[in-house]
Formats: structure tokens, C-alpha cells, sequence
């Protein structure tokens, strides 16, 4: 049964059509994920679907008695409201207090809330969150979302996946996030040139049906062609839970990547990057820095030793707040750590890019912002022009002669991430590059990526983005130290889920009453803060020899491991020996993971 019929819908702003002539509906129970370009119609179709836009042509109809969630990127939160009458309305305290769903829904989006405070106090995403979760709520058969993932970190998207996929209702959801879209959906509409496309399936069978599709058709845009089935070759070669859902023939999709190369050319961005960089790039020694600078604010490392090397790709995870944005200000040396010595290596060239966008100039044009760093740049094997490279972000024609200071904040987020990659970096420092940019867009910078020889640490709460851009994850577990994840996000949110489960019990069992862990409580952060099992002077001392043999076994892997970063910048020109020696290098890092886990481990039983 049909929740929402459009017919014939068409709507515009000004002289361009958003929506034209477009027909479909929204069936009880179904999950559908909206794509497409900024400013593309998506926002307008969900609106129409809505009901809060009424269109210039066609007709909508929705069933009788149908209730619809609407959350909109428009704030309409009463600012002389407080988060409790927003949220629970008239709902006595005993009656959420008893309902686990509820309960569970304030923990997860604003459980570090203080339900009593007025709206007009928040922050933007704050409010946000406590919009999310009155919705939530209350009781809809049809739930729509307008980028719904904005404001919350790794662990909460990926609660919110989990929540809306237990729900009954129907869900439309317009988001840029890739990975939430393949958690959350089971159809896919693109908005483009005023149509919707419609494809079975979420992100990653959008992206092979399309792929598909134009390969039927015979597209003549090669660049844009072999961009996608780029694309189709990391995801097939990813985990399998990301193809599980394509429903056409899986040989057809097989055939498309036939011969297809890895997304990015390892030894080649390796034998660049050694010769960029020379053996050192960061290397943390003791260091311990709190977020507020010396001894002021939440301590984010505590006494941390780690090492940045030439052509890594690291993602760097954490709950907000947990000081992700400090540990690259202190990388960037625009803070300075409270003791301990950072060694930042001599040849480091850096890019940073922060949360804020002051260093734009309002006045310049788009593509004399870019000219004035340079004209020209080397990515890979190609070299690019500035217009061009803009072209590839979205700034299209006329678009490059906008004035900066007319450009929306997605706009000049991509100016300002051009203008970095244009002054030729080795070093990139990215904190949160994905806000406000579409999926096309996307795709676009992580092909720029792909091409860009150096050492990348990334922000993000994409997790698609992080996972396809970088190599490996550390994560901010709230003990002060940078934990290496061999697994991934996946790791971080089941040793997140362990801490949080373990805080529970020793909650329960505790002598001595406990304060609730209601809204307003904050979140636990990591298991290592509790108390641990008391080990025996027999027990501790064998852990702790085992620990010093651990130590150096990682001792000699990171004298290879430096060893052959030398090799291969010597070896620049043999592409022979370079196979080689990126073979070892590679079963060099393997082996170091492994017995970093188990260091972390041991660590972590003595209390260290």
C-alpha cells in the first residue's frame, strides 16, 4: 500500500526546474536513500513528500489519518523551550523513566544534555540532536530525514542505523553519508536534471547499477566512467556486507571490473612519498597534552609515544569531544603539548585543514583564489590546471568567477581544500573535509586522493570516507593514549560497546549508591578507566616480561620498517625491486599490528 502518491509533480526556483514531471510513491514499510548533487532537488522532493512545499504542478496525495516525521535542516525548536518540554512533552517522568525505548534514545543523541536547559542556550547541533530525538519519540508511519547524521559522531550514526532499521515505519532519508545510506535503505533515488532514478538496493548497489547501466548504454564520458567503476573496484574488493544487497546479475558487475587496479597505486604514492619525506614525518615522544592547553580541559594523551611515517593514511577516530581536532592542531604546532617532545621531520611540507574558513579572502573570485597559490599541479602522472581541478569540486563555468564571499560554507570548504592541495603539500592534516559536500562530489576528492603522494591524517565522521581514503584507524579511547584498531571502525565501536557494558556492570555491583545514567549524565568512554582484576606480584611479573619482549620485537620491526623506506627511496627508479621491497614493507606492518594488539592488550590488563 502507498503512504504518499506523487503525479506529475513539477518545481521550480526562478528559471530552473527542480523537480519535472516526476511520478512515484512511497510504500508502507519501505526504506529509501536520496542522492544527488547540491542544490540537484533533493531537499525539495523530500519537502513535497512531506507536505511542507506545496508544488507548482501535479499532484501529491497522502493516505488518510497518515503521520508524518519530518526533520528539516530548518530550525523551528522554541527557543523559550526547554529540551524536556521539547522532547518528552507532558510525559511524567515515571513513564519515560520506565520505557527502555525512550530511555535508550536519550542516552544516544542527547544523553550529555541537561534536559532543563532553555533551547536558546544550544549549540546548532545540539538542537539538531534534540529535534532527532523528538522525532524519534513519537510514533510515524512515515519518518523523513534531511541529513540526519549531521552533528553525531562514528558510535551515534552508527546507533541511529541500528535504531531505524528495528523500526516498522517507512523511512526517506537525504544524506551524503554512504555508509549510513547502505545501513538504513533498500532503494536508492538519484535526483538529476529534474528526474528521479529510481535503483534497487542502497549505496552499493546504486553505485553497480549505475555502473551498469551506462555501460549498456555505451557512456561516452571516460573520465567520469572510469571514476565509477573505480569506485565499483573498492567496493567489490571491500568487506562483503557492502555487495550482499546488489539484486542484477552479479557476472555482469564482474565483468565491469575485469583487470580494474587497486583504487589507489601503493608502491608508486610509497616510492614518492619516501622521496618527499625522507624517514621521518611525526614522531611523538612521552607526550601528554590536555585539550584546553597545560593542565586546563579534558586530557586527550597522557605520557603517548607514536610515530607518523612517510605514506601513511591514517584515520583518527573518537567520540566528540574526545580531542581529535587538539591532536592535529598539536601535529599542525599551533598548540603546544604540556610535556613530552613532538619531532616534526625537516622536509614536511604541511597542509592543514581545520573547522574554520577565515583565511578566505571574501573579496577574491573563486578561481583567482586558487591561481594566486598556483596554476598548475601534478597529480599522479597528469597534470591539472586550477580551472580544471576546480571543475572536478563542483565549481562548473560561471561558478568559478562567484565572489568568495557569496560562496555557501560547503563551497568554500571545497575552495578552501583545493587551495591546500594546490600549494603542493607532503604532509595533509584534514579535519572534517566531508561537511556539506555531495556524494559526487565525493568521489571526486577521493580520486584526488588517490593521486596525492604523502602522509594523509584525517577527521571524519564519514565513515565511507575514512574507511576508502585511508589505511589504517587509531582511535582516542579516552585514556590518554592513541590505540591502534587493525579492524577498523568496526573494532572501535565493539571496544567502545565493551567499555560501555563493562562501566554498567561495575555500576550494578558497586557497593556504594551510583548516580543514574540518565540525559544529562555523561557518556562512559572506555573500560580502561574502571578497575581491573587484582593480578598477583607472580602474575604482574610475567606480564610485564612479556610486555618488554613485546617491545622488542616492535623495536627491530620499526628498524625494518625505516630501513625499507630508505630501500625504496634509493630504488626509486626500479620498479622491479620496489615490488619487492613493498612486499616486505607490507608483511613488515602486518606483523607490527599484530603484535601492537597484543601489547595493547597486555597494557591494558596491567593498568598501564
Amino acid at each position: 500500500m502507498n503512504l504518499v502518491n506523487l503525479e506529475s509533480v513539477s518545481h521550480a526556483y526562478g528559471p530552473k526546474p527542480l523537480l519535472s514531471d516526476v511520478s512515484l510513491g512511497v510504500e508502507a514499510g519501505e526504506r529509501i536513500g536520496v542522492v544527488g548533487r547540491n542544490g540537484g532537488g533533493k531537499t525539495t522532493l523530500i519537502s513535497v513528500i512531506a507536505g511542507d512545499i506545496r508544488p507548482h504542478g501535479g499532484r501529491v496525495t497522502h493516505t488518510r489519518g497518515l503521520r508524518v516525521g519530518f526533520l528539516s535542516q530548518q530550525d523551528t525548536l522554541d527557543p523559550a523551550a526547554t529540551v524536556r518540554e521539547i522532547v518528552l512533552g507532558g510525559m511524567a517522568e515515571h513513564e519515560w523513566a520506565g520505557d527502555q525505548a525512550v530511555r535508550e534514545i536519550l542516552t544516544n543523541l542527547i544523553g550529555d544534555l541537561d534536559l532543563d536547559s532553555r533551547t536558546a542556550d544550544l549549540s546548532g547541533g545540539e538542537r539538531r540532536r534534540t529535534a532527532l530525538a523528538k522525532l524519534l519519540i513519537d510514533d510515524h508511519d512515515l519518518i523523513m530525514l534531511d541529513e540526519p547524521t549531521n552533528h553525531l559522531d562514528i558510535e551515534a550514526i552508527a546507533w541511529l542505523a541500528a535504531h531505524l532499521a528495528d523500526r516498522k515505519s517507512a523511512l526517506v532519508v537525504v544524506t551524503h553519508d554512504r555508509w549510513f545510506l547502505d545501513a538504513v535503505s533498500t532503494r536508492t533515488w538519484e535526483v538529476v536534471d529534474g528526474r528521479v532514478e529510481r535503483y534497487e538496493g542502497g549505496y552499493a548497489a546504486y553505485v553497480l547499477a549505475k555502473s551498469e547501466r551506462a555501460r549498456i548504454a555505451q557512456a561516452t564520458e571516460e573520465r567520469r566512467q572510469n571514476l565509477m567503476r573505480k569506485e565499483i573496484a573498492w567496493l567489490r574488493r571491500g568487506p562483503p556486507a557492502r555487495t550482499s544487497k546488489p539484486k542484477f546479475r552479479v557476472e555482469a558487475a564482474q565483468a565491469l571490473i575485469a583487470n580494474e587496479p587497486p583504487p589507489r597505486e601503493t608502491v608508486e604514492l610509497m616510492k614518492f612519498a619516501a622521496a618527499r619525506l625522507g624517514k621521518t614525518v611525526y614522531d611523538l615522544e612521552d607526550v601528554t597534552l590536555h585539550a584546553g592547553g597545560p593542565g586546563s580541559g579534558p586530557l586527550v594523551l597522557d605520557h603517548c609515544t607514536w610515530q607518523f611515517g612517510p605514506g601513511d593514511r591514517v584515520g583518527l577516530i573518537g567520540v566528540n569531544g574526545s580531542g581529535k581536532s587538539s591532536v592535529l592542531r598539536l601535529l599542525a604546532d599551533t598548540i603546544k603539548p604540556d610535556s613530552g617532545r613532538m619531532v616534526r621531520g625537516k622536509t614536511v611540507r604541511l597542509a592543514h585543514l581545520s573547522q574554520e574558513l577565515d583565511e578566505l579572502d571574501p573579496t577574491r573570485r573563486v578561481l583567482e583564489s586558487v591561481e594566486e597559490v598556483r596554476k598548475y599541479l601534478l597529480l599522479g602522472k597528469k597534470e591539472w590546471s586550477a580551472s580544471q581541478l576546480l571543475e572536478r569540486l563542483g565549481f562548473k563555468g560561471e561558478e568559478q568567477w562567484k565572489v568568495v564571499g557569496d560562496l555557501s560554507g560547503g563551497e568554500r570548504r571545497r575552495l578552501q581544500l583545493l587551495r591546500l592541495l594546490m600549494d603542493d603539500p607532503n604532509v595533509l592534516l584534514l579535519d572534517e573535509p566531508t561537511n556539506d559536500l555531495d556524494i559526487e562530489t565525493l568521489n571526486e576528492l577521493e580520486d584526488l586522493l588517490d593521486g596525492w603522494p604523502g602522509t594523509l591524517i584525517l577527521v571524519s565522521h564519514d565513515r565511507y570516507f575514512l574507511e576508502r581514503v585511508t589505511d589504517r584507524s587509531v582511535a582516542l579511547l579516552g585514556n590518554g593514549k592513541l590505540s591502534l584498531l587493525p579492524g577498523g571502525v568496526d573494532e572501535y565501536l565493539e571496544r567502545r560497546a565493551a567499555g560501555t557494558a563493562l562501566t554498567a556492570r561495575l555500576a550494578t555491583a558497586s557497593p556504594t549508591p551510583a548516580a543514574p545514567a540518565g540525559p544529562g549524565a555523561p557518556r562512559p568512554t572506555t573500560a580502561t578507566d574502571q578497575a581491573k582484576p587484582e593480578l598477583s606480584a607472580k602474575e604482574e611479573r610475567e606480564l610485564r616480561k612479556e610486555l618488554n619482549r613485546l617491545e622488542r620485537q616492535l623495536d627491530k620491526l620499526t628498524d625494518q620498517e625505516a630501513r625499507l623506506h630508505a630501500a625504496m627511496a634509493e630504488a626509486a627508479s626500479d620498479y622491479g625491486k620496489l615490488g619487492t621491497l613493498d612486499a616486505e614493507l607490507r608483511e613488515i606492518i602486518a606483523q607490527k599490528d599484530t603484535i601492537e594488539a597484543e601489547w595493547l592488550d597486555l597494557a591494558d590488563r596491567l593498568g598501564d
